[in-house]
C-alpha cells in the first residue's frame, strides 16, 4: 500500500481496471433510472448503462451524490491497508454534493490526515488530477504536497467537449433552458468547457466534421503532460486522437494518453454521441 493513498469518485469516468492498478480508489455515484436505483460501477456498468440510456421509451437517468458512509467506508479501508495519509479528490461542489459528504467523512477521522480536494471539474478533469497524486506518491511526496499540487494544477485542466444536443444538460440542471433552446433552434453542435466548476458552451458549429475540428483547435493550445479522449457512444474515437495528437505543442508521450467512455455518473448530462478531450497541461506553459 501507498503510504499516500488516493480516493476519487465515479464521476471522474476512470476505467476501474486501471484505477485498481494504479491504487485509486473509487467511490461510486447513485444513477436512478425512475424507481431503480443503482450504484455506478458496482450493479451498473458502463456498457450497461450505455444500452439503458439509448433503449426507446428509457426513463431519464438522474445522478445523486455518495453519502458520508460511503467515504468512511473508503477511508477507513485505505487506512487498514496500511496508508498512512489520504488524499481525496473530486467532481466541483458546484455540480455536485458528492465532496460534501466527502468532508463530512473527514471530520470522522479526527486523528488522521485526509485533505479533501475539489477538482473545480468533472469526468477526467478529476481524473488525471488523481493520477498526477499517485505519481507525486510514488515519487515521495507528502499528503499535503500532493493536495497543494493538485489544487494549483487545477487551472491547467482543459475540458472540451462536442455533444449532439444540450438537451440533456439542460435536463440534468447543469445549463439553463434557454441556453438549450438556442442550440436546438440553430440545429448545431454545440460544444461545451468545464472551467472553474461551471459548464459553458464554448463554440456552436454546425456538423460533427467541424465539431472535431473546433475541438482540436481549442484543446491543441499548450504542451501538455496528459490527455484523456472522453466519448459516450461515438464512432471515429481512434480518428480523434490521430487528428489530435500531431496538433499538440511538442507532441505528447503516447503513454499519457488514454481513450475513456464516460460512465454512468456523468453520462446522463452528456447524453449518446459526445466526443472530446480532457488535457492537463504543462505547468508554466500558460501564455502571459
Amino acid at each position: 500500500m501507498s503510504r499516500v493513498a488516493v480516493v476519487t469518485d465515479s464521476a471522474s469516468d476512470m476505467d476501474a481496471g486501471r484505477a485498481a492498478s494504479l491504487g485509486i480508489a473509487i467511490v461510486p455515484l447513485i444513477v436512478n433510472f425512475g424507481k431503480d436505483a443503482y450504484t455506478a460501477g458496482v450493479d451498473l456498468s458502463t456498457a450497461d448503462f450505455w444500452r439503458r440510456m439509448t433503449a426507446p421509451d428509457a426513463p431519464f437517468p438522474t445522478t445523486a451524490a455518495c453519502s458520508p458512509g460511503d467515504f468512511q467506508t473508503a477511508y477507513q479501508r485505505a487506512f487498514d491497508e496500511g496508508a498512512e495519509a489520504i488524499v481525496s479528490i473530486h467532481v466541483a461542489g458546484t455540480l455536485s454534493g458528492t465532496i460534501k459528504a466527502a468532508e463530512i467523512a473527514r471530520a470522522m477521522f479526527k486523528d488522521r490526515e485526509i485533505h479533501v480536494v475539489d477538482s473545480m471539474s468533472a469526468s477526467m478533469g478529476e481524473g488525471v488530477l488523481a493520477e498526477l497524486a499517485v505519481d507525486m506518491d510514488a515519487a515521495g511526496a507528502t499528503a499535503a504536497e500532493i493536495a497543494q499540487t493538485v489544487t494549483r494544477r487545477r487551472e491547467d485542466i482543459g475540458v472540451y467537449l462536442a455533444l449532439e444536443t444540450l438537451e440533456y444538460l439542460k435536463r440534468g440542471g447543469r445549463i439553463s433552458g434557454a441556453q438549450a433552446a438556442i442550440g436546438t433552434l440553430l440545429s448545431v453542435k454545440p460544444i461545451i468547457e468545464i472551467k472553474d466548476g461551471r459548464v459553458e458552451t464554448a463554440e456552436r458549429v454546425r456538423t460533427r466534421g467541424k465539431a472535431r475540428e473546433k475541438l482540436v483547435e481549442l484543446l491543441a493550445v499548450r504542451p501538455m503532460d496528459r490527455l484523456s479522449i472522453l466519448h459516450t457512444t461515438q464512432a471515429g474515437v481512434e480518428e480523434f486522437v490521430e487528428e489530435l495528437l500531431p496538433k499538440i505543442p511538442g507532441g505528447i508521450d503516447r503513454s499519457k494518453v488514454t481513450i475513456d467512455t464516460v460512465g454512468p455518473s456523468v453520462g446522463p448530462h452528456l447524453g449518446p454521441g459526445c466526443v472530446g478531450g480532457v488535457a492537463l497541461y504543462t505547468e508554466g506553459s500558460r501564455p502571459a
